[in-house]
């Protein structure tokens, strides 16, 4: 009986043990890959601990923060992961934006948003690219060497070739590669390969923030995507103007509400797209992209970041932006870069009457809580038109290069 009593006592205490250490592995292991901390502040293994919420997750002891690698590991003995640490000014602050921007892009090649049988004098014949390996979402950037630079460039070129095969230099989500492609005469005498490319885009968007000490601007949350293919365009340039909302398509329950803007002095760039990623756009203006709340205001880290009461600064009418209250209804413990960080529900009521809450074209629209940018509005919930998704700030601070 004694030694029945003691194995339980063994197995009880091995559960606890695997128990406790499973809990802190995945608490560890939620730990973003990317973390921000103010200068001159410190970083000791409380502040680990403090966020996985358990004793036996440890980092390196305290330190000074500088840009650097710290190992996360249970009990000292099994590493996790390593997370990147990355400085941020004590001070960094931003102009806030809010207003609309009319948004210009020239994708880097050109797209192929679908492919597409031909008709020859022999009958049907399957798509030559797709035969060779084309596929849509697929930036075509050289034929046979030559640089492509607009879609009427590629088609130049595919026409004059006289059915020899191509050499078709493209690029496939951050891969480059190389296919060959034999041409197809069709019935109207020109030489194709199947395929329906395109090379640029335009819409309106929301300014997120402005840094007057080195030029460079925020807008989205979120990237610019084809409308065709879902395909995150590679772009070659791009420019932003100024932009007027005109009307509001109200949102409802499965259908999602628009603003409708119009280009403004569109010979005036405000300034020129340098990027496109998973956190928006961003670039460098030509003058000052300061509005009516020409005060700055600082960034928030994500732990500064709380459940609760805030406002987004976004424009339904004009050019000028105006504050409206929401709530941040759920903080996200994002694991790695992307425009789903927290959960937002607008409760203002003139905004809610107005527009039904978030709509396509406030993606961008800052986030203010407690006088701070803490993030932008990305998405919007179908079924939920009051309610939708926010992209932590310093995400795009990340990609916007102010902290080079």
């Amino acid at each position: 009986m004694k030694k029945k009593g003691k194995y339980k006592l063994i197995n009880s205490l091995i559960i606890s043990v695997l128990l406790v250490s499973s809990c802190a592995y995945y608490k560890a292991f939620k730990i973003p890959t990317t973390m921000f901390i103010r200068e001159g502040e410190m970083l000791k293994s409380n502040n680990i601990i403090k966020l996985v919420e358990d004793k036996s997750v440890k980092a390196s002891k305290g330190f000074e923060t500088k840009d650097r690698n710290i190992d996360v590991s249970i009990l000292g003995l099994l590493k996790i992961k390593s997370v990147s640490l990355k400085s941020v000014p004590k001070e960094l602050s931003v102009y806030p934006g809010g207003q609309p921007v009319g948004v210009k892009l020239n994708t880097k090649g050109v797209l192929v948003v679908a492919l597409s049988d031909l008709e020859t004098s022999n009958g049907k014949v399957n798509s030559p690219a797709a035969v060779a390996g084309i596929e849509i979402g697929d930036s075509i950037i050289k034929i046979n060497n030559e640089e492509i630079i607009n879609s009427e460039k590629a088609s130049s070129l595919i026409n004059s070739c006289e059915g020899k095969p191509l050499v078709v230099t493209l690029e496939r989500r951050g891969e480059t590669l190389t296919k060959n492609i034999i041409p197809a005469k069709t019935k109207d005498g020109n030489y194709k390969i199947g395929l329906w490319i395109r090379d640029s885009t335009a819409g309106v968007g929301t300014l997120t923030f402005y840094d007057d000490k080195t030029g460079i601007f925020a807008a989205l949350g979120h990237p610019i995507t084809d409308a065709d293919t879902g395909t995150m365009l590679n772009i070659n340039s791009g420019e932003i103007v100024n932009s007027s909302i005109i009307s509001v398509r109200k949102g409802v329950k499965g259908t999602p509400g628009e603003l409708k803007g119009i280009f403004i002095d569109e010979d005036v760039v405000l300034g020129d797209i340098k990027k496109n990623t998973e956190c928006g756009i961003f670039g460098v203006s030509n003058m000052s992209l300061k509005n009516k709340y020409n005060k700055k205001m600082k960034i928030a880290l994500r732990d500064e970041i709380k459940e609760g009461p805030a406002q987004i600064l976004t424009t339904i009418d004009g050019k000028q932006p105006k504050m409206y209250n929401i709530v941040i209804e759920k903080l996200l413990p994002q694991n790695t870069i992307g425009p789903k960080s927290m959960i937002i529900k607008v409760t203002d009521k003139e905004l809610l009457e107005k527009t039904g809450g978030i709509v396509q074209g406030m993606s961008g629209s800052p986030i203010i809580q407690n006088d701070k940018i803490v993030g932008a509005v990305t998405h919007v919930l179908i079924n939920k038109p009051d309610t939708g998704y926010g992209i932590y700030i310093e995400w795009m601070i990340k990609d916007s290069d102010i902290l080079k």
